[in-house]
Formats: C-alpha cells, structure tokens, sequence
C-alpha cells in the first residue's frame, strides 16, 4: 500500500488515479495527523509519498517534521518528498533526515512512477534474515565465481561474463546487496581504493539488470575538463561553437536504456556537478546548439576512491549531488583485507597470462602465497595482477602455440615474486632534490609527479593543482609514465 499525504485534494485524486492504473493499492490522508494514524495502523505500507506543507508557511519544516515521525515508527518504509516551493536546501535537510526521494511539483508522470517503483522494489529486497554467503555457490579453488550476483554462475546476456573472482566475507557482502538492487533503477554508488574491481561491479550490475540487452557506456570524469563536460555528456551540434566541425552524439545518449558507469566522479569540478545533477534529478538534458529538451532513460552509477562525505564538508563536492547518487552505497574492501581470496586471484591470473602469451600453465608455491598474502598491496588487485603476470613473463618458462594451454609442473617459488616486487611498486622513489644532473626531461616529469602523488596521498586534484595543469592532462602523464 501507498500513502499519499497531501492537503490539496485535487493532488491527492490525481495521484491516486495514477499510481492505481499502475496496480497499486493507496491511500491518503490531508494532513500529519490523519497520516501518522494510517502509518500506525497499516503493518502492509510499502511507501509514502508526501507533501512538505500544509499550510500557509512553504519553508517546508511541517513537512521534514512529519518524515521524522514517519521513521520513527516505520525507519524501513521509504519516503518520497514532493513540493511546489522546492529549493535544494529543502531536498537535502529530507535526504538527511532519511527521505528515500525528491520530486518537485509539477512532476513528470514517468519520473514519479520511476522513482516508486525503485524504492519499493529496494524495499521487497531486503532479506528479513538472510547472510551474504546464502545466495552464492562457493567456487572451488581455481574456479572463479561468476559474477557473484546471480543465483548460478551463468548469467546475462549470453553475450558478455564478468568475472569477480573470490570468497571472502567483505566481498560476497557487497556482492550480496549488488544482486538484491541490480534489478532496480536506482543509483549506485561504489567506493573503494583504485584497483578493487569497482568497474567490474558496476558491470556486473548492468548484466545482471533489465537493462543487460541495452548499452554500457564507461565514462571516466577525471579525463573530462570543464569546458568539454557538455559536449562530451550531452553531445553538440555542428557549429554550435568554434570547433564543432560536426554533430557529435553526448554519453548520455549513447547510453539511453541502458547503465551509464561515471568513474571517479570526485574529480568532477563544482561546475560540472551542476549540470549532471539536473539530468540526475530530472532526467532531462539538451544537446549543445539545440533547444530541443531530451528525456534521458539511464540508470547511473557512480564509482570513485575519494571519501565524498569529506568532500562535501570541505566544500568540494555538491552534498545535493552526493545524496543523488548516493541511494545504494557498495564499498569494495582492499587487498589486504582480503587475503583469502589471494590464491583464487593468482591462480586465476596465471592461467590468463599463460593462456594469451603461449605459456604452459604453471603453479604458485604453497610458500609463493604465503609471501603474497603478506604484502600490503596499495595497487590492490590491479597491482597483483601486474606482478604475477611480470613474473611468469621473466620467469625461464617454454612456450607453446598462443592460446593453447599445456600442463606444466613447473612451480613459481616466494623468491621468483621477489625478484619482480620492485618492479610493481608505484610510485618509484622520486629523484632527491638537486640530484636531477644527467636526468632526461621525461625523468625529471615523471619523478616530479610521482613526488606530488606521494606528498598528497594520491589526491589528484591537489597533485594537478601543485603541478600547474589540468586533471585531464595529469591523467595523460600518469598513463605515459606508468604511474
């Protein structure tokens, strides 16, 4: 059942007939008396979708009042805002207080219905008891686990697999909540150190959602300037400035029915923030150089190494945006608290690198695991990946037609690792002060942003700003220089 609390009965008619051509069951009440008696007496309520004031005062206070009874005796029902005197402020003080939602009057019909279909289908998902292992077939060693979301470990389209190799708690955890919502529209958002596979979730949830058949379209922010967001997300027209020699199609539309996946969306500048957070919230942009509004059927998800609730303190990131993206929160564990999912991982990696480059298929030492369970990994899996395939490419192996595999008894011993750890660390010492005599102009820039990545703990928007050049183009070095 939904609730719909309004003092203005032509709403609460309109709203009624909607949502009951859609086949749900509602009610009403006209005011916060009349609705917190229905909250107390109907144990099957699903949702409520509420009005902020009623009566002559629109600073919205009755409103934010009434959402904190409401969640005093039903914190698992979602409320959904809506108001004719919204203002972001307003939307933000409900977002904190445990709204699930924000809609302003006069809504889109299609927006509205989107939005309670999301939060009551997040509802239905929640286990009353269940554990994250319950939902998954543990792989055997050497077996990867497919996904991780789906009930069998074939899944999807038919036409992609994502693999999410491991058994640890911390990860069957975020993989446990990535199933329940990846049928829903609802933004997520997946945090986690660079190199914890937070793309490969986000794919994962895409294959396993309604939207599997449709695009997924992978857009890193951080290589994005300022001047080119609009362009790149919404696409231009020819001549609608200087250099736009022709039509060019935005991210946005060449993700239409289907997940668009915003990497590291911490990098973005306030700027930017503004005008993604009005397709996030109305979803509707325009193209550069046309005034033809377009309707944007995506699902987002955002994912970034940033701690974004300190960003927004700092003044950094828009909290209206935070909360925005911000309905379904999977955080990915590092490396290293994830030890147990090491030997899958190597084993995993060995049989690729043997498999692409020809190689006979060989193991790790019982000691060769040990000696990599105990490293600390700041690259995380990315980094182990990276070692395990150096070593078995400097290591004396004989080869075989490429693409075939061969059995070998041949073992990578603790000291093999050894020998290529120096060559996986990043990033490299950097060159003493005054100690740049004989050093190549590519040294001496690769040494010096690897000495300001390492001074602001890998804040690149601190390193681009110490360095004197743009995020796009500290991107670029970092990726020339193998950084």
């Amino acid at each position: 059942m939904i609730l719909i609390v309004d003092d203005d009965r032509a709403i609460r008619v309109t709203l009624t007939l909607l949502l009951e051509r859609n086949g749900y069951m509602v009610t009403s009440a006209d005011g916060p008396v009349a609705a917190m008696e229905v909250v107390r007496n109907h144990p099957d309520l699903e949702l409520v979708l509420m009005d902020m004031n009623y009566t002559l005062a629109t600073d919205g206070e009755e409103g934010l009042t009434l959402l904190k009874q409401v969640k005093v005796f039903r914190p698992d029902v979602p409320v959904i805002l809506m108001t004719a005197w919204g203002t972001i402020d307003l939307a933000v003080q409900g977002m904190r207080n445990g709204a699930f939602d924000f809609i302003t009057k006069p809504w889109d019909n299609s927006v509205l219905m989107d939005r309670i279909e999301t939060a009551i289908l997040l509802r239905r998902s929640q286990p009353d008891s269940e554990t994250p292992q319950s939902s998954f077939q543990h792989p055997k060693r050497g077996e990867s686990l497919t996904c991780g979301i789906g009930e069998s470990l074939t899944y999807g389209t038919g036409q992609s697999l994502t693999y999410i190799i491991g058994q640890s708690q911390g990860l069957l955890s975020v993989l446990a909540t990535a199933r329940r919502v990846a049928s829903t529209n609802a933004p997520v958002l997946i945090t986690g150190e660079s190199g914890t596979g937070k793309e490969l979730i986000a794919q994962a949830i895409h294959e396993q959602s309604r939207r599997a058949d449709k695009p997924f379209v992978k857009v890193n922010l951080g290589g994005i300037s300022t001047a080119l967001f609009e362009s790149e997300m919404f696409g231009h027209k020819k001549g609608s400035f200087t250099d736009a020699k022709s039509d060019r199609t935005g991210r946005f539309e060449l993700a239409e029915g289907g997940t668009i996946f915003l990497d590291e969306i911490g990098e973005l500048e306030l700027a930017s923030q503004v005008k993604l957070l009005r397709v996030l919230q109305d979803q509707t942009y325009e193209v550069l150089g046309d005034s033809v509004t377009k309707r944007a059927d995506v699902r987002v998800v955002c994912a970034t190494n940033a701690d974004l609730r300190q960003m927004v303190n700092d003044k950094t990131f828009r909290e209206d945006l935070f909360y925005r993206i911000n309905i379904i929160h999977l955080h990915l564990p590092p490396l290293r608290e994830r030890q147990e999912d090491i030997p899958l991982l190597v084993e995993h990696f060995i049989r690729q690198t043997c498999f692409t480059n020809g190689l006979p298929i060989a193991t790790a030492s019982p000691e060769a695991i040990q000696y990599l369970q105990s490293l600390p990994f700041p690259g995380n899996i990315r980094e182990l990946k990276n070692l395990v395939e150096r070593t078995l490419l400097m290591s004396p192996l004989p080869s075989s037609p490429k693409g075939e595999e061969k059995p070998c008894g041949m073992q990578l011993a603790a000291e093999d690792f050894q020998a290529n750890i120096q060559e996986t660390n990043t990033p490299k010492e950097p060159l003493p002060r005054g100690g740049w005599e004989g050093a190549t102009l590519e040294e001496i820039e690769r040494n010096s942003i690897a000495a300001s990545i390492q001074k602001h703990n890998g804040n690149l928007s601190l390193v681009a700003k110490e360095l004197g050049i743009s995020r796009g183009a500290l991107y670029r070095k970092i990726e020339k220089h193998g950084l």
